[in-house]
Formats: C-alpha cells, sequence, structure tokens
C-alpha cells in the first residue's frame, strides 16, 4: 500500500549530551517527526552507543562524525547530511539542536496539523522561544520540558537572537543544501513558487525565501507553533555546555554573556506539556529497553562526574559562582529597544559594506 502520510526529518547533532537523547526523542516522535537523521562527534559519555543502539531497534538513522570538523561538526554533519538516503526520501525536513523542542498549537499538536492549517506553505520559520533558568541550580535527570516553565514574553524587541528561528521546509529541491537555521543554495528557477508562513500563520516576504535568520521583532510569532529553545538548563549542564563548545564553531566560547541574552522568566509557558502524556508513554519503551536504561543511566552519571572535576578549577568555579549571582534578564521597554536600534541604524549607515551583526 502507498504512503500517504508525508516523511518528516529532523536532523540533529550531538557531543555528550546521552543524558537528554530518550526525551528529546520520545517528545518529537508524539510530536509527529517519521523519521530521525543523528550525527554524534567525540563523544566521552556513550552518547554514540546510546544512538548505536537507537539505530538497531529502528528508531534513527545515526552517523559518527568525529572530528576534525573544519568550520565545526555541524556544518560537517549537515554536509554529510544533504546526501543521506533518509534525507532525500523525506518530504519535509528540520535541522534541530538536543535543547530545541517543536511546539506546537495546532490541532492535536503534531507537525502534520500544523501542514495542515497551512497548506500553501512550502517553508515554515519556527521562532525560538528562549526558555529561561530561573534559579536551578543541579542537574536533574528529567525532561526539560517539565522544569523550566517560564520564558520571555511573545513579543519582544531585543535581542534580536531571541527572533532566530529554525526552518521546516518542504525537501522537493528548492534549496540544495542544508543550514543551520534554513536551507541554503535556492535554485533561483523555483524561488518565485516558495510560500514561506510564519509561526502565526502569516505569510512572509519574499526575502525570507533566500536570506533572513531571524523573524520580524515586535509580534507574537507563536500563535500556530513556536520553538521552545531550552539553550540554558540548570546552571551546572550551563557549565558543561560551555565546557563541549559550540555545535557549529570548531572552537568558541559560550559565556555570561550567552546567558544574559537567554536567561529570560518573564512569562509562564506549559503549553508543551499538552504532550507529555504521549511522550511519556514513548519514554517508558525506550527506558526499559535492556540496553538503552543503562546507557543512559551512565550518561547522567557521567554529567555529575564531569561537573564535579570541573569545580576543581578556577576558571569553571568562577564561572559557576557569576551565574549562581546572575538573576533572570530583564525585558526592555520599548524606549530601550529603541535607543540600542537607533545606534544599530545609524552603526550600519557609517559603515561602508552596510554590514549588520544585530
Amino acid at each position: 500500500m502507498p504512503r500517504t502520510e508525508p516523511r518528516i526529518l529532523a536532523i540533529l547533532t550531538v557531543k555528550n549530551e546521552g543524558a537528554f537523547l530518550l526525551d528529546w526523542l520520545s517528545h518529537h516522535r508524539a510530536a509527529g517527526f517519521t523519521d530521525f537523521l543523528v550525527f554524534s562527534n567525540d563523544c566521552e559519555d556513550g552518547t554514540d552507543r546510546i544512538l548505536d543502539r537507537l539505530e538497531a531497534i529502528g528508531w534513527l538513522g545515526h552517523v559518527r562524525n568525529d572530528g576534525p570538523h573544519g568550520k565545526g561538526p555541524q556544518w560537517t554533519a549537515l554536509l554529510r547530511a544533504d546526501n543521506h538516503p533518509l534525507k532525500m526520501a523525506a518530504d519535509w525536513v528540520l535541522v534541530l539542536d538536543i535543547d530545541e523542542f517543536v511546539n506546537v498549537h495546532a490541532g492535536d499538536r503534531t507537525v502534520r496539523a500544523l501542514l495542515s492549517a497551512l497548506p500553501e506553505a512550502t517553508a515554515i520559520p519556527l521562532t525560538w522561544r528562549l526558555f529561561g533558568n530561573c534559579g536551578v541550580r543541579i542537574f536533574e535527570d528529567r525532561p526539560v520540558t517539565g522544569q523550566f516553565l517560564r520564558a520571555a514574553p511573545a513579543v519582544m524587541g531585543w535581542p534580536w537572537r531571541a527572533a532566530m528561528f529554525k526552518t521546516l521546509f518542504r525537501n522537493d529541491g528548492s534549496y540544495r543544501r542544508l543550514g543551520v537555521h534554513r536551507p541554503r543554495a535556492p535554485d533561483p528557477a523555483r524561488l518565485a513558487h516558495q510560500r514561506w508562513f510564519d509561526g502565526s500563520g502569516r505569510r512572509l516576504a519574499p526575502s525570507f525565501h533566500n536570506a533572513r535568520v531571524f523573524s520580524d521583532y515586535g509580534r507574537d510569532n507563536y500563535r500556530l507553533v513556536q520553538l521552545n529553545h531550552y539553550a540554558l538548563g540548570a546552571m551546572e549542564s550551563y557549565v558543561l555546555k560551555c565546557d563541549r563548545g559550540r555545535a557549529n564553531r570548531e572552537a568558541s566560547a559560550t559565556d555570561l554573556s550567552y546567558w544574559v541574552e537567554r536567561n529570560f522568566c518573564a512569562a509562564e509557558d506549559r503549553t508543551i506539556l499538552g504532550l507529555a502524556p504521549r511522550v511519556a508513554k514513548l519514554r517508558a519503551v525506550l527506558a526499559a529497553d535492556p540496553v538503552l536504561g543503562p546507557l543512559h543511566a551512565a550518561a547522567a552519571a557521567w554529567r555529575r562526574r564531569r561537573f564535579d572535576a570541573l569545580m576543581r578549577t578556577e576558571d569553571w568555579r568562577g564561572l559557576f559562582g557569576r551565574l549562581m549571582m546572575a538573576g533572570p534578564s530583564r525585558v526592555l521597554s520599548a524606549e530601550e529597544h529603541g535607543i540600542i536600534a537607533g545606534y544599530a541604524t545609524r552603526t550600519a549607515a557609517e559603515t561602508d559594506d552596510g554590514d549588520r551583526n544585530g
């Protein structure tokens, strides 16, 4: 019998994230993703072995992507993913990180319901909603979606990174290469046929078809779907994130400035818990696997040992102390955002090439 449902592929790159894999996969399977292609690199916590087992039981495709990586492990992975059979067979594709969770508000909360709500769409940018740390210090082995329930407000003006998105796009050849935030290398002959809609269902301007990586500011982009971004997690987890490094750069620090631009706790948002019963059933099946259960426990134990080891050095203790001293980030007023925007406009006008860095 021919397949009638679309194949919806999530592509993920991970390093030392074994403690979060089962939760992330269970959530996205419950949200309607049919396929997963996961790249692991240079793992010390058993993430690669967890993925081997998940591949063996039919949950995903796993590719080892150990270094060196040139531009970074994520870019190397995406180059390899372009021609992978799972990507070639997919009808829709979304590149995600382990701290990003698709949160559909339409219909039965699945990606299929989102596509039904936007039948003309060829691409849907899923705008980040930043979920703050809110004072959580200790890593706990339970889903981040139930631990972190306060986020940035639905409408924000600053920082611009709060409006960044990841793009769910139709895999029909209109774009020849994958990108971290959006598909790349568009086919010029197909650009006129693109139909991009934002997470509130609004038709987007042609500028989104080949350039943009962040949504328009000052409006709610989340009425149909949002991308919950748990970029910080517990303070202990954030220290380990800094130790791991950035996935899309071979060497790039993650520091207190990253924390301040993402630690928003102004609004409560429990909407993702609407999927929790379905997620829990899938998660229980994975945890009961005689191989996955012990591997997951070992990955969680590794995180605790690694944090203890980092706390023996002054630099890491200093970062951890600063995290404990820093409160939730304040949402800037419209007037304060206008001041920053004014400087950005003036700087762009005074720069020969007009380059804007946000």
